[in-house]
């Protein structure tokens, strides 16, 4: 794992999740492939592999960086803004 400046202004405690599906992906039709959270304010949004990268979208629309896989089992977190895991 990367040090990442960003991790250092995430809040705490974690967010909830917003939701317990990308429902960007619900509102298109859509299915996601996987999900990820926002760290800063718990959206959640469908992965890369997903035909619409809400989570990606979410971070462009938004500007906060840090997302953590909401996928059972996993906690890895990727920040967007340095591209590595952190």
């Amino acid at each position: 794992m990367n040090k990442c400046a960003h991790v250092a202004e995430l809040p705490h405690p974690e967010p909830a999740p917003s939701a317990d599906t990308c429902e960007e992906c619900l509102e298109a039709g859509t299915h996601p492939v996987q999900l990820r959270k926002c760290l800063h304010c718990g959206h959640v949004a469908c992965c890369d592999s997903s035909p619409h990268r809400h989570a990606t979208a979410h971070f462009e629309r938004s500007g906060h960086p840090v997302m953590r896989s909401a996928e059972p089992g996993e906690s890895w977190r990727w920040c967007y803004a340095d591209g590595s895991i952190v």
